[in-house]
């Protein structure tokens, strides 16, 4: 057998969360996958001249004589707009490049280190992201119109090697200029907390080391003195070999916390060390071995000691908040965190919503006063209104109302609660009751991200959006990786404003990021219509009526709460001047 070696610049794909997609609906996701590669992967690799290497149930390798035209293949994939669903939810890829040697045998297989390294990159790339290696990164640095984010040395599977790897920043993509960061300048230390291993040899106990995680965030949260980064952002590293300098940069935190968790039996045992994300040096570390019944004094044992590294005071308030509140219960506890990990997982559905609900009821018939449980179950019920999972919208929301009710007669300092009341609130036009529990809410919890969405969005609507631009922009600094839920309402924001270049800006970065959306089109055909870009204008328009043919512009922002009618008449005369009408 003879074979040829050759230089080429390679693609891996796949479909991110596919065996999950196949369990839910076989049919539907090889259906999903078949028009994928028909429309968007097969004419993209024909248009940058890629060669199919060869297919797999989800996903393929390509290669490509030019780096740059790998890279731009890619791009042009994942900022296609995402038609192809399973249900409603979208297939999004993820994209790994390298350029290296291949080897071609007489058969046509290819293999080799440039193919094995673009897999493994692939392997590491988020849902919707791009990795390339730095031989790619060298060839196309200033030549394209994409911002490439140092992550810095990765270990890659069975590469000997560290490997400096860089990802596409999509806001990069297709001539749309970057957003600036939204860092706060503060003197306050900022802390990420990565997701706790689980090293209990049981996959089934992941929810447990999640659990343990986000109470860790949220008592960190309570804390005036530091700047908590929201457990969206932090979460995006879990499962990955990272360097917690390059985290650090990424999301804003000049120190991250890292740990494990093993549970047997009655025992447990957790591990954390707390990291100077600016040189990697260790400021504090310790191993916890305790029965189970000593969980909720470990919690506070790692908070203080993080509190004491980081030389922060705190408040008598705050002292007294980070003593009380919770369970002495540790089977409700353990209800509370099965139930919270359905409502934050990624793709959220009825059967989710469902489990969601049988554990959070079981959490309070063991503790009848455990007001977290309570909170937890009014969300999951917002959750199912907001996303028409029962037949019965109006039950749903009385459901929310309630639940969030008993939570905060329970513990009236209970954060999620009250952002949870202020939501149900904004929902019943009540936006001053809302602005007061969403305010309530940072009193108790200071970096609480959905507070300040709440204020921002609801000061909009008030006629106030100059105020309430700080509170979305604190937001998306808080939840760097979590930005595309922040986006339309600060474009929003900008286009009441009268700043119509700024909302064009964020709008089209949040089509970009999901490229589904209507309501963010149809709000970015108001600004440029200001602006005068008629002909782009109508552009988006026709994309919007191609995602939903019966989109009514008059009926969708009518039904928002805007307490200043001319405000809606600014945003509606944008769509007049574009030549248009809704």
């Amino acid at each position: 057998m003879t074979s040829t070696r050759r230089l080429a610049a390679i693609l891996a794909a796949d479909v991110a969360g596919y065996s999950a997609l196949m369990e839910r609906d076989e049919e539907g996701t090889f259906g999903a996958i078949r028009a994928l590669q028909r429309d968007v992967i097969e004419p993209s690799l024909a248009e940058h001249r890629g060669r199919l290497i060869k297919t797999t149930g989800d996903g393929f390798l390509a290669e490509f004589a030019s780096p740059f035209a790998a890279l731009k293949c890619a791009m042009a994939i994942q900022n296609r707009p995402a038609a192809d669903t399973v249900g409603d939810t979208p297939l999004k890829l993820r994209i790994g490049l390298n350029l290296g040697d291949v080897i071609i045998d007489d058969t046509g297989d290819v293999y080799g280190e440039g193919i094995n390294v673009a897999a493994r990159l692939e392997g590491l790339a988020e849902p919707g992201g791009i990795l390339v290696s730095d031989k790619i990164f060298r060839e196309v640095e200033g030549k394209l119109d994409a911002a490439l984010e140092d992550r810095g040395e990765q270990q890659l599977k069975n590469i000997a090697r560290p490997l400096r790897v860089y990802a596409v920043r999509r806001e990069g993509a297709a001539g749309v200029p970057l957003l600036p960061r939204f860092a706060v300048k503060q003197a306050k230390p900022s802390i990420a907390v990565l997701a706790f291993e689980n090293r209990s040899g049981d996959p089934e106990q992941e929810y447990f080391s999640d659990g343990i995680s986000e109470d860790i965030i949220t008592d960190l949260s309570k804390v005036s003195g530091l700047m908590v980064i929201a457990r969206n952002s932090s979460f995006t590293y879990k499962g990955k070999a990272v360097d917690l300098r390059e985290v650090g940069r990424a999301l804003g935190a000049s120190y991250v916390l890292e740990g494990s968790v093993r549970r047997a039996g009655n025992r447990i045992r957790i591990t954390a060390q707390l990291i100077d994300a600016t040189n990697g040096a260790h400021l504090w570390a310790e191993r916890f071995d305790r029965d189970l019944s000593d969980l909720f004094e470990v919690q506070d044992d790692v908070t203080r000691h993080i509190v004491d590294a980081l030389r922060v005071t705190l408040s008598p308030a705050e002292k007294a908040r980070l003593a009380t509140g919770g369970t002495s219960d540790f089977n409700a506890y353990d209800h509370l965190l099965r139930g919270r990990e359905f409502l934050l997982g990624e793709h959220k559905t009825r059967e989710t919503f469902e489990q969601a609900v049988k554990h959070f009821a079981l959490s309070i018939e063991l503790d009848p006063n455990y007001a977290q449980a309570y909170a937890g179950l009014g969300w999951a019920y917002l959750y199912d209104y907001q996303n028409g999972w029962s037949d019965d919208a109006v039950d749903s929301l009385a459901l929310a109302k309630q639940n969030v009710g008993h939570a905060i007669q329970c513990d009236p300092d209970e954060p999620m609660a009250h952002v949870v009341a202020s939501i149900l609130a904004s929902y019943q036009r009540d936006l001053d009751r809302a602005k007061a529990e969403a305010e309530w809410a940072l009193t108790l919890n200071p970096n609480c991200t959905e507070a300040y969405a709440c204020l921002g969005n609801f000061a909009t609507f008030l006629g106030r959006p100059l105020e309430g631009i700080p509170m979305l922009e604190r937001a998306m600094a808080l939840d760097p990786a979590y930005t595309q839920q922040y986006l339309h309402l600060l474009g929003v924001a900008n286009l009441v404003a009268g700043r119509f270049e700024a909302a064009v800006l964020a709008l089209r970065q949040r089509i970009l990021l999901v490229p589904t959306t209507d309501f963010s089109r149809a709000a970015l055909v108001s600004a440029l219509g200001h602006l005068g870009e008629v002909d782009e204008a109508r552009r988006i328009w026709g994309e919007l009526k191609r995602i939903n043919p019966k989109y009514s512009f008059n009926e969708h922002f009518g039904r928002q709460p805007y307490t200043n009618k001319d405000d809606l008449r600014r945003i509606a005369e944008g769509l007049a001047k574009a030549g248009l009408s809704g």
